[in-house]
């Protein structure tokens, strides 16, 4: 760990702003998933117990640079008194004389939590004045919301520049279980990857053809490979010319690699894109015309599921299948299982990934499971992270 954690910081007395993840579910004003505030407690507990006070800032949902009374940060700061047994006084400002005045009212070990961070307009477009209402807050700054690293916000950046800076528990946590799978990982490292589209998730192949021994892939981003190969792919979910053009030159790279890449044997494709499809389960390289393939198959999750169990480390992101519906959730639920059995090092890597694994009650199995989606993405392709480069250096 190349950054100050907060453990570098003397906290005591001191009020730190702490930007959290809370983009947390809510249904009927109250939080339904509660992963992201539970991540959280660590570096807020460390703090409390070191007499720090606490000034937590978080956006929450999608506002448009405005405040949105669905996606106020009541619920959490009630849901987050509970957790931590102890009041947290929300306020209705992110920056300005209430915020002001509440902090400077704050008494060792109190908890503070800001409004809703992008009802700010000036909040994603990392506005210098912002990052200096922020600043006023507080005396130092530690960035816990590793999930929001990739972005370069006031709340995330700017003002990590103008107050001394360092990381929480939890972002520590992230860095170095990534930064040891991209290091050092444990072999054989097998990488499995789902999701839609390769496009999306070029660089992050290209990087793994370098580092992983076996390379699965899942989801509807095998199709546009098998495209590629000049497969029968049906009326599967593909990319357009320039993706399989893409994928095209990956598989000569992989072809060229140490690392295998590997497509499904088998799929399961339906006649609609409907739970209530008629499906059959076909070869993945002849998904018949008029079907799509929506799962990969039970010969490709028993072998995605061997090779896992067979190896010294895994790191898994996206689905292999529209998991949301029950008949294509196998081929996900068959490779979450064998992780979680798997004697390797396991490491899921955010998104759709962490949700199939919630679902299935299998997250306390698993070695590490990213808060961060787009975060662990980039930064396993070697991409900038701003809200990581804002902290100081040890």
């Amino acid at each position: 760990m190349l950054k100050k954690t907060v453990r570098d910081l003397e906290v005591g007395g001191k009020r730190v702003l702490v930007r959290v993840d809370f983009n947390v579910p809510l249904d009927a004003g109250r939080v339904v998933d509660d992963t992201r505030i539970r991540a959280a407690l660590p570096t807020i507990s460390y703090l409390r117990e070191r007499g720090a006070k606490v000034i937590l800032a978080s956006h929450l949902g999608r506002p448009k640079d405005a405040p949105d009374d669905a996606l106020r940060m009541d619920p959490v700061a009630a849901h987050l008194a509970q957790l931590i047994g102890s009041p947290v006084r929300k306020i209705d400002e992110l920056t300005g004389p209430e915020a002001e005045n509440a902090a400077a009212a704050m008494e060792p070990g109190d908890v503070l939590l800001l409004e809703n961070s992008r009802f700010d307009p000036r909040e994603k477009k990392n506005s210098p004045e912002l990052s200096a209402e922020l600043a006023r807050l507080a005396d130092l700054y530690v960035n816990d919301a590793f999930g929001a690293a990739h972005r370069a916000h006031a709340t995330t950046a700017g003002v990590a520049a103008l107050l001394p800076a360092a990381a929480g528990l939890l972002m520590e946590n992230e860095l170095d279980a990534l930064g040891a799978l991209l290091e050092s990982p444990a072999r054989p490292f097998v990488v499995v990857l789902g999701g839609a589209k390769v496009s999306d998730k070029i660089k992050v192949i290209e990087r793994f053809l370098d580092l992983a021994d076996e390379l699965l892939i899942g989801g509807a981003m095998c199709f546009t490979f098998f495209l590629a190969r000049g497969a029968q792919v049906g009326a599967s979910k593909v990319e357009d010319e320039e993706g399989v053009r893409l994928a095209a030159d990956l598989l000569d790279k992989a072809a060229a690699s140490r690392c295998e890449l590997v497509l499904p044997e088998d799929v399961v494709a339906a006649d609609a894109f409907s739970a209530d499809a008629a499906v059959q389960v076909v070869p993945g390289d002849r998904v018949p015309e008029g079907w799509l393939g929506l799962d990969i198959g039970p010969k490709a999750a028993e072998e995605y599921a061997a090779r896992i169990r067979g190896a010294g480390e895994v790191f898994w992101n996206g689905p292999m299948g529209v998991f949301e519906m029950a008949p294509f959730a196998k081929g996900t639920e068959a490779v979450a299982r064998a992780m979680a059995a798997a004697p390797g090092i396991t490491v899921v890597g955010g998104g759709d990934s962490v949700a199939a694994v919630r679902a299935l009650g299998l997250i306390g199995a698993m070695d590490h499971v990213s808060t961060g989606g787009g975060a662990s993405l980039e930064f396993i392709e070697g991409a900038s992270l701003p809200g990581v480069d804002a902290l100081q250096d040890r």
